[in-house]
C-alpha cells in the first residue's frame, strides 16, 4: 500500500473539461515530477466538484485548500509554493462575493459547508474509475447487507418507509412503486434507469454517473432484488459521451469483482446492466416513450394504464427510477429509513441535486435538504446574483415548470410547496434570472423543447 501526504484532487466534470481541466492535470503532474514529488503527492481526476463557474478547481487534501479559476501557469507556483514549501498559494483561493475576502479551505465555503450530499456523497471525492476507491467509501456495502441480511420484501419495506420519493420530477414513492412491480405475476421482470436528462440547464444525472458510477449500479442491483428482477438497463442520451464510458467501466469492473453477474456474495441472486443510448430526442424522457425507444420502436408515449409496472419492457413488470433516485438507495439501506427521514421534511424526506444556472455568482451542482428556502440556494450557496444585480425570478420545473418571482424567495424547496406556486421541482433544474431578463426571451427558449404548442401546460403555452 502506498502512502502520500498529499492528495490533489482535480475537478473533471464536465465543465471543469469544457474549461481545460485536462491541461491543468497534465501541467500538475509534470510539475510534481520535476520537483520530485511524485512519490509523496497523489493526483487524482474525480467528477464534479460543484462550483461549474469556478473552473478549473482543484483541492489540496489534507487541508481541504480550494484553488479555482485556474490557469497551466498558475499550477507550477502551486506546486511550487503549496506542495514543496507548504505554503498555500492565497492568489488563487476562492473570493467572498460579497466582502471579496479570500477563503482557504473548503470548510470555509459556504457553497459547500450549506450543502448536504446523499446523491453526491462521493463526486468530486473519488476517482470515478476506480472501484476499489467507491468500495473503501463503503461501496457496495448496503448491496453485500441486502442480500445476506434481508429477504427481497424487507428492502421494499425500508425503502417504503424512506419516503424516498421519485427524483425524476413525478416525485412518486419509489417503495410504493417496487411493491406494485413485486407483486406482479409475471417473468421477467426489469429494473430501468432513467438517464435520459433533456432539461434544459439540468446536468445532475449526468453528473452522478461521470462523478460516480458504482452508486448507479449499486442502487439498480438493490430495485433488482428487492422486486425479483435479473436484468437491468440504463437508458442514457448519446450526448454524454464521458457518463457512458465511465459507466461502462464501472460495469466492467463490478462483474470482475463479481457484483455483477451470477450468485452474487454467494446468495444464488444474479443481475446484470446494459448501457443503451438514445439518439437525443426529448420525448424519450417520458417512461413510455423510453420504453418504446428501448425496443426499438419509434419512442412515443403510450396511454396509462397499464402503468411499466405491470406492462412495461417488452410488457413484462419493470420500475423505472432516475440517476437520482437510484443513487440514493445504498445510503438508505446502510443507515436506515429513519435517518433518511430525519432530513428534509415529513412529506418530501432527503434532499435534492440541483443544477443551478442561470445569473447565480456560483453556478453549478448543489444538493440540500428538502425544504431549504429558495433564497437559501439563490444567496448563501450560489453566492447571489452576478454584479449584485436584483432578483428577478427562478424557473424550476423545465419546460412543465414555472416561475418564482422575487416575493418567493423564502419559499421552501419541496415538492408541496413548489406546486402551491405554479410550478414544480422537475428533475432540478433551477435557472436564476436577474432584472434585465426578458421573459418573452425564456418562453420561447422552452419553445424549443416544447411537443405540444397547444398543450396549455408548458411555459411558452401559458405565456
Amino acid at each position: 500500500m502506498e502512502f502520500y501526504r498529499n492528495h490533489v484532487l482535480v475537478c473533471g466534470g464536465g465543465g471543469c473539461q469544457s474549461s481545460g481541466c485536462h491541461i491543468i492535470r497534465d501541467r500538475l503532474i509534470d510539475s510534481i515530477k520535476k520537483r520530485g514529488l511524485e512519490s509523496e503527492i497523489k493526483v487524482v481526476v474525480t467528477g464534479c466538484m460543484g462550483p461549474c463557474s469556478l473552473g478549473p478547481m482543484m483541492i489540496v487534501y489534507p487541508e481541504g485548500i480550494f484553488y479555482c479559476g485556474l490557469k497551466p501557469e498558475n499550477v507550477d507556483i502551486i506546486v511550487e509554493k503549496h506542495l514543496y514549501e507548504g505554503v498555500p498559494v492565497k492568489e488563487y483561493f476562492y473570493r467572498d462575493p460579497y466582502s471579496d475576502e479570500p477563503a482557504a479551505a473548503i470548510h470555509e465555503i459556504p457553497f459547500f459547508t450549506r450543502q448536504m450530499k446523499i446523491a453526491l456523497r462521493n463526486v468530486g471525492l473519488i476517482d470515478p474509475l476506480s472501484i476499489e476507491e467507491y468500495i473503501a467509501f463503503d461501496g457496495y456495502f448496503a448491496f453485500a447487507k441486502a442480500l445476506t441480511q434481508h429477504k427481497p420484501e424487507d428492502i421494499i419495506r425500508l425503502v417504503k418507509e424512506s419516503g424516498l420519493r421519485g427524483r425524476g420530477g413525478a416525485g412518486f414513492p419509489t417503495g410504493l412503486k417496487w411493491e406494485f412491480t413485486a407483486k406482479v405475476q409475471g417473468r421477467p421482470k426489469y429494473v430501468v434507469c432513467n438517464a435520459d436528462e433533456g432539461d434544459p440547464g439540468a446536468f445532475m444525472d449526468r453528473s452522478i454517473i461521470e462523478g460516480d458510477p458504482h452508486s448507479l449500479i449499486e442502487g439498480m442491483a438493490l430495485c433488482g432484488y428487492a422486486i425479483g428482477a435479473n436484468q437491468g438497463y440504463v437508458y442514457i442520451r448519446a450526448e454524454y459521451p464521458m457518463a457512458v464510458e465511465h459507466l461502462q467501466k464501472a460495469i466492467e469492473q463490478a462483474r470482475k469483482y463479481g457484483l455483477l453477474g451470477s450468485d452474487i456474495f454467494s446468495s444464488g441472486f444474479a443481475f446484470d446492466l446494459e448501457i443503451r443510448v438514445g439518439a437525443g430526442a426529448f420525448v424519450c424522457g417520458e417512461e413510455t416513450a423510453l420504453l418504446a425507444s428501448l425496443e426499438g420502436r419509434r419512442g412515443e408515449p403510450r396511454p396509462k394504464p397499464p402503468y411499466p409496472a405491470q406492462e412495461g419492457l417488452w410488457n413484462q413488470p419493470t420500475v423505472i427510477n432516475n440517476v437520482e433516485t437510484y443513487a440514493n438507495l445504498p445510503s438508505i439501506i446502510l443507515k436506515g429509513p429513519k435517518w433518511f427521514r430525519s432530513i428534509g421534511t415529513e412529506r418530501s424526506p432527503g434532499t435534492k441535486v440541483f443544477a443551478l444556472a442561470g445569473q447565480a455568482v456560483n453556478t453549478g451542482l448543489v444538493e440540500v435538504p428538502m425544504g431549504t428556502p429558495l433564497g437559501d440556494i439563490i444567496f448563501d450557496i450560489g453566492g447571489g446574483i452576478i454584479g449584485k444585480k436584483n432578483f428577478k425570478a427562478a424557473q424550476t420545473g423545465g419546460p412543465s415548470g414555472g416561475c418564482i418571482p422575487a416575493g418567493g424567495l423564502n419559499v421552501p424547496v419541496d415538492y408541496e410547496s413548489l406546486r402551491e406556486w405554479g410550478t414544480i421541482m422537475g428533475s432540478g433544474g433551477l435557472i436564476v434570472m436577474d432584472e434585465n431578463t426578458c421573459m418573452v426571451d425564456l418562453a420561447k427558449f422552452f419553445l424549443d423543447f416544447c411537443q405540444d404548442e397547444s398543450c396549455g401546460k408548458c411555459i411558452p403555452c401559458r405565456m
